[in-house]
């Protein structure tokens, strides 16, 4: 099995910033893509952003300009270095990682989720 274990979250002013971890562990071989999802009480789980194991970003469009991500390959880690936060950021952040592991199965892990609250 594959674990995720993100940390970083809590309550932010807005207008404030939070970086975001997670951590791949578990019977893995390599990770192709790695990213962040967000769910808000009562909405959908959109996707937050992605990068490949190339470094290609990929971001939604209401966040390209204040997130950013960036993963370290060789400790499988993924990092969201958010700034300029707002209200509606308010969510909570689920990392993900699309792994092929020493089995050579390819799969889709989540991570428990990290609150991240942004209020005055």
């Amino acid at each position: 099995q594959v674990q995720l274990v993100e940390s970083g979250g809590g309550l932010v002013q807005p207008g404030g910033s939070l970086r975001l971890s997670c951590a791949a562990s578990g019977s893995i071989l390599s990770i192709n893509a790695m990213g962040w999802y967000r769910q808000a009480a009562g909405e959908q789980r959109e996707l937050v952003a992605r990068i490949t194991s190339g470094g290609n970003t990929k971001y939604a469009d209401s966040m390209k300009d204040r997130f950013t991500i960036s993963r370290d390959n060789a400790k499988n880690t993924v990092s969201l270095q958010m700034n300029s936060l707002k209200p509606e950021d308010t969510a909570v952040y689920y990392c993900y990682a699309n792994v092929k592991d020493r089995a050579l199965r390819t799969s889709n892990y989540w991570g428990q989720g990290t609150q991240v609250t942004v209020s005055s």
